[in-house]
């Protein structure tokens, strides 16, 4: 059985057994909590474990009794207290808890028991008003989680000494951040500084996913919100589009997420569009000899300019033939030299990635659930928990004191 699914006492009694042969085994140590193991302890407990455990011609030394007899002692002469107080303080500090975080699901059923749907019908209202917002949410998780921690930073406007997140290169391109406040002024009717942005970021970019095609994924709740932006750590940390595969492997790495995770969320760029300031590059002067020729004159026709106005919508699709679906047809456009962005054309070409990318095209079950198993990690860094942060009244602004 798994060490992960045994009970505690399993795990406590199986660990006591690899205690005492290994203990017995390795050379002697120079402590034992605050006093010197003696040489004489070490060697008794040392051939008593190999006599009990290897031969037959010391049977009657009873090696169990000796060692349950020195723990006894050893214990009250160290922290004073019992050898049944200490098993269970040591059940207590076996007993499964997540290390990660103290998210839970439906964090919020007893203070704001429809918030979740609060949030997902709001989502669809302005879904169906404006069909991009479900991509904006997506991105919103992206950039707000890899920056320190999802603890919606990245919604704080420039104002009292803060500088937004939003002013980055990083976040170039950037919109509908105005319609958090809609889904947060609704939640505050319902109740009053309970749910926090940072989970409104979350569960938005949950419900959007499904939206967009996307699987549905259990997310946990209970965040709470910076009190700080980071824009100085926004180059630290996301990943620019022009850079290399090695780089962007290192940086999702960095995080907890491995390369098939990494391979999963660049799918994300299967909805969506890209502005003509990121894409001339690969068109001008001359053409990347990575692009597929008749797709180039495509992008061409796109992004007339090699000096497109930042202001203007010129625009490419990352997906011309799904633009507005979440699916494996990304993929499919990276096997046919059809990819956007520099970044996502290296998927195929680095070997670490490219197998990914050919499963995920041949397979868009694999794809959802590899993309909904990053996503979920990707909402679960370093949250700000328990006495940390804050619940901000208006997304936009830190509380006044």
């Amino acid at each position: 059985m798994p060490a992960y699914r045994r009970k505690p006492y399993d795990r406590f009694r199986s660990g006591l057994q690899h205690f005492r042969v290994n203990f017995a085994l390795a050379p002697p140590p120079t402590s034992a909590f605050f006093n010197p193991v003696a040489k004489v302890d070490y060697l008794t407990l040392r051939h008593g474990c190999l006599s009990a455990h290897f031969s037959w011609r010391y049977s009657n030394f009873n090696f169990q009794e000796h060692i349950e007899r020195s723990f006894d002692e050893d214990f009250k002469t160290v922290v004073s207290i019992s050898p049944l107080m200490w098993f269970f303080a040591v059940i207590f500090m076996l007993v499964d808890v997540d290390g990660k975080s103290d998210l839970q699901l439906n964090y919020y059923a007893q203070s704001c028991p429809n918030a979740e749907e609060i949030i997902k019908q709001e989502v669809i209202k302005l879904y169906n008003k404006h069909g991009n917002t479900a991509v904006s949410w997506v991105r919103n998780l992206f950039h707000d989680c890899m920056v320190k921690s999802c603890d919606a930073s990245l919604l704080l406007e420039t104002v009292n000494g803060i500088e937004s997140e939003q002013k980055s290169e990083r976040s170039f391109g950037m919109r509908n951040f105005k319609y958090v406040k809609t889904i947060k002024d609704s939640l505050e009717k319902e109740c009053p500084m309970t749910v926090s942005c940072a989970d409104i970021v979350s569960l938005s970019a949950r419900d959007g996913i499904v939206l967009l095609g996307g699987p549905r994924i259990e997310m946990k709740t209970g965040r709470k919100d910076s009190k700080e932006s980071y824009l100085t750590e926004v180059e630290n940390t996301i990943p620019n589009h022009n850079d290399t595969m090695e780089l962007v492997l290192s940086r999702f790495q960095s995080i907890g997420i491995d390369t098939q995770g990494t391979v999963a969320l660049l799918g994300a760029h299967s909805v969506g569009r890209v502005h003509c300031v990121n894409l001339v590059h690969r068109l001008y002067p001359t053409v990347d000899p990575t692009l597929d020729p008749d797709y180039a004159e495509y992008l061409k026709g796109r992004c007339p300019s090699p000096d497109p106005d930042p202001e203007a919508v010129l625009y490419a699709r990352n997906d011309p033939e799904t633009p507005m679906i979440l699916d494996n047809m990304y993929y499919n456009n990276l096997l046919k030299r059809k990819g956007l962005l520099l970044i996502d054309q290296q998927l195929t070409s680095d070997p670490t990635t490219s197998p990914f990318v050919e499963k995920m095209a041949a397979d868009n079950g694999y794809f959802h659930d590899q993309f909904a198993r990053a996503v979920l990690l990707l909402s679960e860094i370093n949250p700000l928990t328990g006495d940390q942060g804050e619940i901000r009244k208006d997304c936009r602004y830190v509380n006044s004191d």
